[in-house]
């Protein structure tokens, strides 16, 4: 019997320790199908003055800059535009990494702004497979200019704009990205009863990876016909991001005087083709407010 016992122990390691091979390798297999998650589809969340796919990070302040001189077709006289110019500074907040909120005020109109944003479709590989990312944003703004004509019956509701939008996109490589945004636009006080107060539009932007530090960006929003008057134009921009450290610098080339949706979608007015260009920027700083739990 005695003889047995130094056999019998042998198997049951033996037995023990096949079961902990199985255990590891079952292990390295959930590990191989874990899930990865895309990003820095754009660089900051906004592509030029299209909201991106991107959102603020979780406790994250990012402070904005927006700047546009005047139209290039100025001439010489006022330097090309740079004797005019009209600023917006905004607040963005990442409430969670999915969720973003921000506040704005524009000198253009004197128009104050809020947006929410919220990431519902993460693009994704591996254990869960998600093709595109998608967001919706819903934005409120006010315009506080004085009335043009005090004395008739003017009301606050007209000095209201909403604007609803649907954004879906694909970062297709390391250097590619693409989004498409279904938009609407409601105005509460039209200037002709030929206009729209529900103005749809598509808008779609791409952004192209140049270097480590530098893409190349582009955006186009085209108003369905039929919506506004005969004065008013698509937006067409192109810009540059070129990142430094804890900054981004946006130079672009835009026929937008506007920085907020109402505005860029709606009441653009100048040409490209006869010089109705703004050389315009915008510089994003971010603040960590809140650090995360977990790294």
């Amino acid at each position: 019997m005695k003889n047995w016992l130094p056999i019998a122990a042998l198997c049951f390691l033996s037995i023990t320790a096949r079961g902990q091979d199985d255990s590891l390798l079952s292990m390295l297999g959930d590990e191989e199908e874990v899930t990865t998650y895309t990003t820095a589809s754009f660089k900051t969340n906004r592509v030029i003055n299209l909201h991106s796919l991107e959102s603020t990070s979780a406790g994250v302040l990012d402070f904005k800059i927006s700047h546009r001189f005047g139209t290039l077709n100025r001439g010489a006289y006022e330097l090309f535009g740079l004797d005019n110019a009209s600023i917006r500074l905004g607040l963005d907040y990442g409430i969670t990494n999915q969720l973003t909120v921000g506040i704005g005020r524009s000198s253009y109109q004197k128009a104050y702004d809020g947006f929410l944003k919220y990431k519902f479709l993460r693009q994704s590989s591996g254990k869960r497979n998600m093709p595109v990312s998608a967001a919706l944003l819903a934005t409120a703004a006010i315009q506080t200019l004085k009335w043009e004509n005090p004395e008739r019956d003017n009301y606050f509701s007209s000095r209201l704009y909403y604007t609803y939008q649907l954004i879906v996109g694909r970062k297709f490589s390391e250097n590619f990205s693409v989004q498409l945004s279904p938009t609407v636009v409601h105005r509460n006080l039209v200037a002709t009863n030929a206009e729209a107060h529900d103005v749809i539009a598509i808008a779609a932007a791409g952004r192209i990876k140049l270097t480590k530090r530098v893409a190349l960006n582009a955006e186009y929003i085209y108003v369905l016909p039929d919506q506004l008057g005969p004065e008013y134009l698509n937006s067409l921009s192109i810009g540059f991001d070129i990142e430094t450290g804890g900054h981004v610098f946006q130079l672009h080339f835009t026929n937008s005087t506007s920085m907020i949706e109402k505005g860029f979608v709606t009441e653009t007015t100048q040409d490209w083709l006869d010089g109705g260009i703004h050389f315009g920027f915008n510089v994003s700083r971010v603040f960590t407010v809140v650090k995360p739990k977990f790294e």
